[in-house]
């Protein structure tokens, strides 16, 4: 397949989730009977379909940040260039729940995030405890729940016919790497929903622009005395439980146990027998728990600020 349908930006995944959990994802193709809502509810998307001109659209919810709605008009164009070109293609949006399969334990709601580490802890293990959870990170239930949607769009094509269609959904192929760019129906819905194409140079610029600020807004972040202070007493806090602390600053606190934990995480880790798993998941449970509550003043304060300053660490 030439394109994942969740290819648009702007969901904000954990730094986790993008290190270990890549989504799968394929394209569409030209069964003009395929039940759009069924493939929007397998993949997390919200809103009503209608259509355009032969072409399965969806509705934008109320409520969505601009990031989320440039989606939805990037899937729809998509969805209607195709048709134009004689294929159907069924437009699916990733909600940032279901992009981020560790949304619930990040701390930002307590509650909800209490809810899930009291049986999950942080979701390492608990794939191998509840494999047919589709609640949890790792699990099978799970893992298949973010493959491909099932839109059957190109069910019945030929060979040909599918070569078609990727050429029509991506453009050509590239003779050369050095000439790999995404075109065809992708690039018109991306143009819909960002405006067109940047220069190199003016690229260039734009991705040095968004780095700068990503830094100026870190250091903000760093740099605010109250989320120093909390970060401090929370650091403290999880120090005074036995659990070692890497660093201080707010921005590496809010998910640092979480992080500090996966970088020590057998390689077998989400493929482990249950009775190999439950221990390992009950020490999680127990960890997940402290720093929930260590850190509980610090998220609360940090992610309103880190929402009016958004940063996604320096690494991009």
């Amino acid at each position: 397949m030439s394109m994942p349908k969740f290819g648009a930006p702007g969901i904000r995944m954990s730094a986790l989730a993008l290190g270990l959990l890549p989504l799968l994802a394929a394209c569409g193709g030209t069964d003009n009977n395929s039940a759009a809502g069924k493939g929007s509810s397998e993949s997390g998307t919200t809103g009503a379909t209608t259509t355009v001109d032969g072409a399965t659209q969806l509705t934008v919810p109320n409520g969505v940040d601009d990031a989320t709605k440039k989606q939805y008009i990037e899937e729809n164009a998509i969805a209607v260039c195709m048709k134009k070109q004689g294929f159907a293609y069924t437009p699916h949006v990733q909600t940032s729940t279901a992009a981020d399969p560790l949304a619930a334990v990040d701390g930002e709601d307590y509650a909800r995030a209490k809810q899930f580490r009291q049986k999950y802890g942080f979701g390492y293990y608990a794939g191998a405890v509840y494999p047919n959870d589709p609640d949890v990170p790792y699990s099978k239930a799970a893992m298949a729940k973010r493959t491909s949607p099932q839109d059957h769009d190109e069910d019945g094509l030929t060979a040909a016919q599918k070569k078609a269609y990727d050429i029509a959904l991506t453009g050509p192929p590239a003779k050369t790497k050095a000439e790999e760019k995404v075109g065809g129906c992708s690039e018109t819905g991306r143009a819909a929903a960002h405006g067109p194409a940047l220069s190199a140079a003016a690229e260039k610029k734009a991705e040095k622009a968004r780095d700068d600020q990503n830094h100026a807004n870190g250091l903000a972040l760093n740099g605010d005395s109250q989320l120093v202070q909390l970060a401090q007493q929370f650091a403290a806090c999880l120090t005074g439980q036995g659990i070692s602390v890497s660093t201080t600053q707010p921005t590496g606190m809010v998910t640092m146990v979480r992080l500090d934990i996966s970088r020590q995480l057998p390689e077998n880790f989400m493929s482990l027998s249950k009775d190999d798993a439950l221990p390992l998941l009950n020490k999680d449970i127990g960890i997940a728990l402290k720093d929930l509550e260590c850190g509980k003043k610090f998220r609360a304060a940090y992610f309103p600020e880190e929402k009016a300053k958004p940063y996604y660490g320096e690494n991009g």
